[in-house]
């Protein structure tokens, strides 16, 4: 009988130490998926432009805004009118710009600029643009020519500057340099050469000082203000995390983490939970061959966990994921000729 019970006491061990073991995957087997295959577009101009890497809505719901890779920002006026120019850098060169994929030996970005994040503050209708040459720009109202706020900080330039986010209430505008070694052109540096120069920044419009919250950090890219405005998630592309850094409270100017990713997140927008969307460009040791799916964003809650997926073509490989109110989720790219829209609930 002891014998036989010790075997019977063994094998529950056994039992339970294998159901430990798997509950994580099966626990991530409940994760919800959502599969943004069937997405509809909104075409860029003539095909004449690509990568509308991030997509903005001004305070009336006009929109989407997006900035494009000949160096403007455009705006979506509907099916009837289309796209408009919004806003470009000083001095922007219609000519050397708009025409310059006739021109391929040349990089018309360093003139022409490359807008990046972009992000309405909503009580004064100015935009904001990070372009990752010119630096933090601004446009009032209306649009028109931009003006450039910020191109370098102690004396050190702006070389990558890349995602944005503002506070509705105070104004403050958050927004990152990529690298202090690398700019945009030779993005992939940044990851290959594990760089860890870049910096979360802050922008007063009240006095126009600026600041670097944080430094030495590994390839900063997209930052988004939380719910409750005491913390920022900034986007750690190369090491596939999100971090958080406090912004107020006993915790104010420190940085932690905050999520493990399964791909390399570009920019990161809120959902309407009080969480995050945070596209992926690519997912960790993705093999281009195989069944042509792949994720494309996640969905993370408020306490760090991923709670939803998204998931499409391989060929697409998102740069933002916007939710809007009416359950819409805009679907900007680094490289595509569209905007993508997906009804997700």
């Amino acid at each position: 009988m002891g014998c036989a019970m010790s075997r019977l006491v063994k094998a529950t061990i056994a039992v339970v130490i294998m159901a430990m073991l798997f509950m994580p995957a099966a626990m991530a087997a409940t994760v919800a998926s959502f599969d943004a295959t069937q997405s509809q577009r909104i075409p860029l101009p003539d095909g004449s432009v690509r990568g509308p890497e991030s997509v903005a809505f001004d305070g009336q719901g006009q929109g989407p805004y997006s900035g494009v890779s000949d160096g403007r920002v455009l705006k979506w006026n509907g099916d009837e009118l289309g796209w408009t120019t919004y806003t470009s850098s000083p001095d922007y060169n219609s000519d050397a710009c708009r025409f310059a994929k006739l021109r391929p030996a040349t990089n018309p970005e360093t003139l022409c600029g490359r807008p990046l994040g972009l992000q309405f503050h909503h009580k004064s209708g100015n935009l904001y643009v990070a372009d990752a040459y010119k630096g933090l720009m601004r446009v009032g109202p209306g649009g028109g020519e931009a003006t450039v706020l910020v191109s370098e900080i102690d004396g050190l330039p702006l070389r990558f500057t890349n995602g944005i986010d503002i506070d509705q209430i105070t104004g403050q505008v958050y927004f990152t340099d990529s690298s202090m070694n690398y700019d945009r052109s030779q993005h992939e540096l940044v990851t290959n050469t594990d760089d860890a120069t870049g910096r979360l920044l802050v922008y007063d419009p009240q006095t126009g000082d600026v600041q670097a919250l944080q430094a030495g950090m590994a390839y900063p890219n997209g930052v988004a203000i939380s719910y409750d405005r005491t913390h920022l998630v900034v986007a750690s592309t190369g090491p596939c995390k999100l971090l958080r850094h406090w912004i107020r409270g006993s915790k104010a100017g420190t940085t932690e983490p905050f999520a493990d990713l399964p791909g390399y997140p570009d920019n990161v927008r809120p959902d309407r939970k009080g969480g995050y969307w945070v596209a992926l460009h690519g997912e960790k040791n993705e093999r281009p061959f195989g069944v042509d799916n792949h994720l494309l964003a996640v969905r993370v809650g408020r306490d760090g966990k991923i709670v939803e997926e998204m998931r499409g073509p391989k060929r697409v490989k998102p740069s933002e994921i916007m939710e809007r109110a009416d359950g819409k989720l805009y679907i900007g790219t680094m490289d595509g000729p569209y905007v993508g829209v997906a009804t997700w609930k």
